[in-house]
């Protein structure tokens, strides 16, 4: 009976403590989200990669496409060469961007798995944010995306932001890749 006992009470003392340590971990799930959600508004992460609407008071964001980047199918024209002092030009809601690098997109940072970061781990995340590649290895991330600022962030930080990501709700919206300098937009598509 003894022995019983024994057993009984050391199962409810792991039930308690594997309680405790999920809401501690709950706790901290929650505190790097709200941490992201604060960071990703300071640096303003929505100013390109969340499409604007127009209202009488102008261009705002778009809430409905929250972080999901340049609108599908959104047809641009050409956009204007740069010249003298003035080497890049941007769509009206800042989601496209040309210059000497070519034509870059905003990319979807919603949870999407298809269209967005949905596939990417946290690692994935942290090392394009570090290296300034796509998915940490592949091609470069572009201009305006200040990645060489954001890398400055601690490892804590960049999780945050990644958490956050994870939590908003997925937009299916597929980003046109980039154009390269002196392609034209029609043979990219």
């Amino acid at each position: 009976m003894k022995r019983v006992l024994t057993i009984v009470a050391v199962m409810v003392a792991s039930d308690m403590a594997v309680s405790a340590t999920g809401k501690v971990e709950a706790a901290v799930a929650g505190r790097r989200v709200e941490r992201g959600k604060y960071l990703v508004k300071s640096i303003g992460c929505g100013d390109c990669h969340t499409p604007k609407k127009m209202t009488p008071e102008g261009p705002v964001e778009d809430d409905s496409r929250l972080l999901s980047g340049h609108p599908e199918g959104t047809p641009l024209p050409e956009p204007p060469a740069g010249k003298g002092p003035w080497i890049a030009t941007a769509s009206w809601d800042l989601t496209a961007w040309a210059g000497p690098w070519g034509i870059s997109y905003a990319f979807n940072l919603t949870p999407d798995e298809n269209t967005g970061l949905g596939t990417w781990s946290e690692e994935t995340f942290v090392g394009a944010l570090r290296t300034g590649r796509h998915m940490g290895v592949s091609r470069p991330i572009l201009p305006p995306m200040p990645w060489t600022a954001i890398r400055n962030l601690d490892d804590e930080d960049l999780r945050s932001i990644y958490a956050y990501l994870r939590s908003i709700p997925p937009v299916k919206n597929r980003v046109p890749l980039p154009v390269e300098p002196g392609t034209p937009i029609a043979s990219a598509r």
